[in-house]
């Protein structure tokens, strides 16, 4: 597809992926709802297969293929949540699946990404050697690369997240919060609010650390990032150019949160709420107390991301 995606085929796509994904509670915190001074109903896309919203996109990518595409595999680059997304389509469809990973994505993506039977290849952790060492599987392979966000089916994809948010809490959100690395969730988090939500804002969530679509949102250009440094390390790289395009005409804000905030942030969901999530999806509870005014009172719905975290490296 080489359009944005409508409202009918983000249904379609949420009707594909459906046998091979949960449909994800939605829960609320009264003791983070009485400190944020506001209403909250969180997404918790950390229960998602493979720990991730990513397990959507991928799905619907792989399964959008034609026969002969799937014979000759899939190939991708990720930091870890896309890699285990496609590793487990491919797996599930019973073809190859090419995975080039950064040096420095965390062990237990890595691991999850080999437990799916693909081939990992790691590279140096910059957006040109992932590019670069991708572009040379698939020159050996022939295999059909699945780009993380910037591609319409991934997109297509993530936006059943935020569609079943809507459908889920049954009431006018005033808001909806979602992380932005390469921005294939926010675009489609942004498309489904469109679609089943016209009121209801979305703000972009993004750390200081990694701040490319911020200033990319501020200055209408796509900025690219450049040495990211921030413990959110699902959201280190490169907004895309398909999702900025639908950023720019359906999201309202893009606010940032540092990593202490972010830390603070995900310790609060560990504790108050005893679920685990990973450093990327605490940045918009994160951002939500940075900016409490703008939501008191308010409804809002916050995508946890995931909740595929290295034990041993806790930012608390």
């Amino acid at each position: 597809m080489n359009t944005k995606p409508t409202a009918q085929e983000i249904e379609m796509a949420h009707d594909r992926v459906a046998p091979y994904i949960h449909y994800t509670p939605v829960y609320s915190s009264e003791s983070i709802n009485k400190i944020a001074g506001t209403q909250i109903f969180f997404k918790c896309e950390n229960f998602q297969k493979v720990g991730a919203f990513k397990a959507r996109g991928g799905m619907n990518a792989v399964l959008s293929l034609s026969d002969e595409e799937k014979s000759k595999g899939v190939a991708t680059h990720s930091s870890g949540n896309h890699a285990q997304a496609v590793a487990l389509a491919a797996q599930l469809q019973g073809i190859p699946a090419h995975i080039v990973m950064p040096s420095n994505s965390a062990k237990v993506k890595m691991d999850a990404v080999r437990g799916y039977g693909a081939n990992l290849i790691e590279c140096e952790p910059t957006l040109q050697a992932r590019e670069d060492t991708l572009q040379q599987v698939i020159n050996e392979t022939g295999a059909t690369m699945i780009h993380p966000y910037n591609d319409y089916h991934i997109i297509q994809g993530q936006a059943t997240a935020a569609k079943e948010l809507i459908e889920s809490v049954n009431e006018p959100l005033d808001y909806i919060l979602a992380p932005v690395g390469g921005g294939g969730l926010l675009s489609g988090t942004s498309l489904s609010a469109h679609y089943w939500s016209n009121s209801t804002k979305v703000i972009g969530c993004e750390p200081e650390g990694a701040d490319d679509a911020f200033r990319s949102f501020q200055t209408k250009t796509l900025v690219p990032m450049v040495k990211p440094d921030t413990i959110a390390d699902g959201l280190r790289t490169s907004l895309g150019e398909k999702p900025f395009d639908i950023i720019k005409e359906h999201v309202s804000a893009i606010l940032l949160a540092n990593d202490n905030e972010i830390a603070a942030a995900m310790k609060m969901v560990w504790e108050r709420m005893k679920i685990i999530i990973e450093p990327s999806a605490a940045v918009p509870l994160a951002v939500l107390f940075r900016n409490k005014s703008l939501f008191e009172g308010k409804k809002v719905g916050i995508i946890i991301s995931g909740g595929n975290v290295d034990l041993a490296s806790l930012p608390f």
